[in-house]
């Protein structure tokens, strides 16, 4: 019975992400109502939570088929629609296709006239006349912009069409290579298929290194079915993806002593966006020299063939971005801005990443550091509250990997900003998700006669097959 209602449970998220895709447009002409994709989003993530608690009592085989088939299933109803709260994949696939044709997408911008015939009419629809007579873009996600050079109206899906890519190598050659294989009039569905097959992989690959670690195979769920997974790394088909199994790989082969290949995984992770970078101080304690050294050699590598192509350019509007979104100033530290605006609250998010770093990478152990890579990963992005749900695909795995449930909350506070996008909505989302990992962590430490009940998973949960 219980089996049966785990799949149930699984079933409902399937056709509840694929109602979220097809029915609940985000970016259209009805995008000032927002209630029913913030409603269905709710919904998915309450019902996420009771399938993994109804997981628990399922005998560990059948657990394992639930959660891949549930990952294949839930990741095929992701691709069913278009990218819904982001247009980031449409500058994946453009930098894709001007790579495919002999340039680097460092060197021309989208709205560069030289590269007018590699414009697809997907990414670069042409202007309409309005009522009053003037041109204008219409579309879905369709933006306007003007064209370097000749100022006219530029229609496209493109987010920042006047600006550089600011992607690093690893994203670039995963562009490239994604759409070598397509047309250019392919537009969507490669890259949310790419999401799909990694969500996939990345639930095998949770499920293989618990059994090793002779953990509960079940915990491998928060990923799988995890209501961010699919919709920001399959439908929006965000590149965090692939820097989360990347520092995955990383992680693990740390764990197991292979600290020369994990230092290059999580190079070739930072090369992705940057971000990952955040996982490095778990992963340092003992001949972390290691993995420093062989993480600078795969990210210089990386870089070879654009520095050749590029020059400096090969930093793209990085600067720019940096600047645009509040991190120089210390505007888009929102828990702090109430008290501590621009330098301020720099320094301050800057100390408690670096005090947190030092403490993570002290008391991991090198063995086993997956608690290490959550608590530095989710009070990074508690520190500095981004406004993108999809930076917190590089927890998720490490929550699935440490059994820290708690830890979800982060991801649904940065969620319920995107969807709400209010700085009071935003602080108090974050510290209900603080409260929340805290409250935890203190009963977690609790003396023993109060450990009975371990988590979702019941007692021992993190050291049993059960």
């Amino acid at each position: 019975m219980r089996t049966f209602l785990t799949g149930v449970f699984v079933a409902a998220l399937a056709v509840g992400t694929a109602l979220s895709v097809t029915l609940l447009p985000f970016y259209d002409e009805k995008r000032g109502d927002l209630a029913p994709i913030v409603y269905i989003t709710a919904g998915l993530w309450i019902v996420f939570a009771l399938a993994v608690l109804a997981l628990r009592a399922v005998p560990a085989r059948t657990a394992v088929i639930l959660i891949i088939t549930g990952s294949i299933a839930i990741s095929g109803a992701a691709m069913l629609g278009p990218p819904n709260t982001s247009t980031d994949s449409a500058r994946y696939a453009w930098d894709g296709i001007v790579q495919n044709a002999g340039y680097s997408p460092y060197d021309y911008v989208p709205a560069d006239p030289a590269l007018e015939e590699l414009r697809p009419e997907w990414l670069f629809p042409e202007p309409v006349v309005g009522a009053d007579g003037e041109l204008e873009c219409v579309g879905s996600r369709i933006l306007t912009a003007k064209e370097k050079g000749t100022g006219d109206i530029l229609c496209t899906a493109l987010n920042r069409a006047p600006v550089p890519t600011i992607y690093p190598p690893t994203s670039e050659l995963v562009f490239v290579g994604v759409r070598a294989l397509v047309s250019p009039d392919a537009e969507y569905w490669p890259m949310q298929a790419l999401g799909a097959l990694l969500s996939i992989a990345m639930s095998a690959l949770l499920v293989r290194e618990l059994r090793r670690r002779e953990m509960n195979v079940r915990w491998a769920a928060l990923w799988a079915w995890c209501p961010l997974v699919a919709t920001e790394g399959v439908t929006n088909s965000h590149i965090d993806m692939v820097g989360a199994v990347l520092l995955v790989v990383a992680t693990i082969l740390v764990s197991q002593g292979r600290r020369w290949r994990g230092g290059i995984a999580l190079g070739a992770a930072i090369a992705t966006k940057l971000i990952p970078v955040i996982g490095a101080p778990a992963l340092l304690r003992g001949q972390g020299w290691k993995v420093i050294v062989g993480s600078i050699a795969a990210f210089a590598l990386l870089y070879v063939p654009y520095l050749i192509a590029s020059g400096p350019s090969v930093l793209g509007y990085l600067p720019g971005y940096l600047s645009e979104e509040g991190y120089e100033s210390g505007d888009r530290f929102v828990l702090f801005s109430w008290f501590a605006d621009g330098l301020a609250g720099v320094i301050i998010v800057g100390l408690i990443v670096a005090v947190t770093a030092a403490l993570v990478w002290w008391k991991t152990d090198p063995t086993n550091p997956w608690l290490g890579q959550t608590i530095m990963i989710g009070v990074v992005l508690m520190a500095v509250t981004p406004r993108y749900p999809w930076y917190a695909l590089l927890l998720v795995p490490m929550v699935a990997m440490s059994g820290r449930w708690e830890w979800l909350a982060v991801p649904v506070a940065l969620t319920a900003r995107l969807l709400l996008p209010s700085v009071d909505v935003a602080r108090w989302s974050m510290f209900a998700a603080i409260l929340i990992v805290v409250v935890v962590t203190v009963y977690r430490l609790r003396p023993q006669w109060f450990a009975g009940i371990g988590g979702p998973f019941g007692r021992d949960a993190l050291v049993t097959k059960r």
